[in-house]
């Protein structure tokens, strides 16, 4: 028999756990927590089934596990604070990986991760709890990955790369071999880190950083010839 899970957050992520969840048939979804949506709603063909304080009547009823859909892109607090809730009413978090994903045996995954179509960690790389690596990712060798991390659609990260607690990778982001994203940092969609970044730090969309030309009395078609 399958084990009862609920999804707690209503929004556009909860129809993707949705359809992993479905994928790997080994869970029962017995309805969607959220503060801001009717009950009664339906989801994906999942009704809601009310809001945060049903957790206690759902523990009481033998419902263990939990997965927390709700986002928080470019406010890491507000997923944060879901799983702290979760965390206070008891629940479990397992750790859900799509089919079509592949984790090499030595990588090193802690609970409530997310890991969705076509992504790949490599070997020896460690996952922190809470963690969500969306669609397309590749997490290389050696890895170091904090708890409650986001990366988005295609993220590359090569061997080596640290990423802290709480940072948000944007899309097609590239990070090269051995550096470090600080606590709390965003980086922007398609940028390209070349070197460590300071926690809470903010690289927007498209950025190289460093800047090539914030420290030499160059001009870009002078840099793209010697590079």
């Amino acid at each position: 028999m399958r084990e009862k899970i609920i999804i707690y957050g209503g929004g556009g992520h909860a129809k993707t756990v949705i359809d992993i969840l479905r994928s790997l048939d080994t869970w029962q979804i017995a309805g969607i927590v959220d503060d801001g949506i009717e009950p009664g709603t339906v989801i994906s063909g999942i009704p809601v089934i009310g809001n945060g304080s049903v957790l206690e009547s759902l523990k009481v009823e033998g419902i263990h596990s939990v997965v927390n859909t709700v986002g928080g892109i470019g406010d890491y607090k507000i997923r944060w604070n879901v799983f702290e809730r979760l965390i206070a009413a008891g629940y479990d978090f397992p750790t859900l990986i799509h089919p079509t994903a592949f984790i090499e045996p030595s990588a090193e995954l802690e609970n409530g991760i997310q890991i969705l179509p076509q992504s790949y960690i490599s070997s020896a790389a460690q996952i922190g709890f809470g963690t969500l690596i969306n669609a397309g990712v590749v997490v290389s060798h050696d890895c170091h990955i904090g708890k409650c991390v986001n990366l988005s659609p295609g993220a590359l990260l090569a061997g080596g790369v640290k990423v802290d607690d709480f940072a948000q990778i944007g899309m097609g982001v590239t990070i090269n071999i051995n550096v470090r994203i600080g606590a709390e940092a965003l980086i922007g969609n398609s940028a390209v880190v070349k070197s460590d970044v300071p926690p809470h730090a903010r690289i927007y969309a498209g950025q190289i950083w460093p800047n090539p030309f914030s420290h030499r009395d160059t001009n870009p078609k002078e840099y793209r010839k010697i590079a």
